[in-house]
C-alpha cells in the first residue's frame, strides 16, 4: 500500500472501478472514506446524511467511473466532485433541516481545510493553477464555497467580512476562473 494518499494513482483506482473490480472500489473507500464522510458531515451538519451521501456517492463512483477522463483532471478531485454534487443534491432537496449554529459560524477557519480543499487537486492541474492566480480572499471564498459547500452568509461569518463583500469575491473569483480556463 502506498505510503501517503498522494502517492496513490486515483485515476488508475477509478479506471478498475470502470471494469467492476470490486478492491479498487473498497481501496478508494478505505483511503478516502473518512475525508469524504468528514466534508458531508460539514456540508450537511448530520452524521446520518453524511453517511448517507458518503454511500450514494461510493454508488455513483462504481456506475460511473468509466466517465472520468484524466485529460479534465484529477481522479482524486473527480471522486470527490461526485461526492460534493451529491451532497448539494442532498441539500437542494432539504435534507439539512437544522439551522446553522451561530457557534460554529463564529469560528475561525481552520487553514488544514483550505489546505485540503487544495490538495485535493491535481498538481499539474490548470484548475489549481488558476486558482493560484487568485487573491488570497476570493480563492478562500471559492473554496469554501464550491469545495466545503458553505453558504455565502457562513463564509462572512468564518472571514469576518460583509456578506456583499463574500459574494463579490466569490463572484469575481468565478469569473477569474472561467477567463483564465478559456
Amino acid at each position: 500500500m502506498p505510503e501517503s494518499v498522494s502517492e496513490v494513482d486515483h485515476a488508475a483506482l477509478l479506471a478498475a472501478c470502470a471494469r467492476k473490480d470490486r478492491q479498487a472500489l473498497r481501496q478508494i473507500l478505505e483511503l478516502e472514506g473518512p475525508k469524504m464522510l468528514g466534508i458531508a458531515k460539514r456540508m450537511l451538519r448530520r452524521q446520518d446524511l453524511a453517511e448517507d451521501a458518503l454511500q450514494d456517492a461510493l454508488v455513483l463512483i462504481w456506475r460511473k467511473a468509466s466517465q472520468f477522463d484524466p485529460a479534465k483532471g484529477s481522479g482524486r478531485a473527480w471522486i470527490y466532485a461526485v461526492l460534493r454534487n451529491r451532497t448539494l443534491n442532498m441539500l437542494r432537496d432539504g435534507a439539512r433541516e437544522s439551522a446553522t449554529d451561530d457557534d460554529k459560524l463564529e469560528r475561525q477557519i481552520d487553514g488544514s481545510e483550505l489546505n485540503e480543499a487544495w490538495e485535493m487537486l491535481g498538481h499539474d492541474s490548470e484548475l489549481r493553477r488558476c486558482l493560484g492566480r487568485l487573491e488570497t480572499e476570493k480563492r478562500s471564498a471559492v473554496l469554501m464555497s464550491y469545495i466545503w459547500g458553505y453558504t455565502h452568509g457562513e463564509i462572512a461569518g468564518r472571514l469576518s467580512a460583509p456578506l456583499g463583500t463574500v459574494k463579490a469575491w466569490v463572484r469575481r473569483g468565478l469569473t477569474s476562473l472561467r477567463e483564465c480556463m478559456s
